[in-house]
């Protein structure tokens, strides 16, 4: 039981995996804290910031996605109209 955890740990995968979720909690925080140690107009403008960059990051997902699912239609049709000959 003790060799089966010992070689979990010496994973590489593991530390990868524990490390990010460390990030997730710990960034996030960190950045709340030091929001609230700003003065209150710096305050006004990091939150302006925050919603901003967390509205493009997510226009640039839909766009992505939407670019990935035409990619994918454009190659679906070749293949069906392929179909329709045989």
């Amino acid at each position: 039981m003790i060799n089966m955890q010992a070689s979990a740990l010496s994973d590489r995968w593991v530390w990868i995996i524990i490390l990010s979720v460390s990030a997730i909690i710990i960034i996030p925080l960190l950045t709340v804290l030091f929001i609230l140690e700003l003065s209150p107009e710096l305050k006004i403008v990091a939150t302006i910031l925050i919603v901003v960059l967390w509205g493009v990051a997510a226009g640039y997902k839909d766009w992505v996605k939407a670019k990935r699912e035409e990619e994918e239609k454009k190659l679906q049709r070749p293949a069906e109209g392929a179909q329709d000959f045989c």
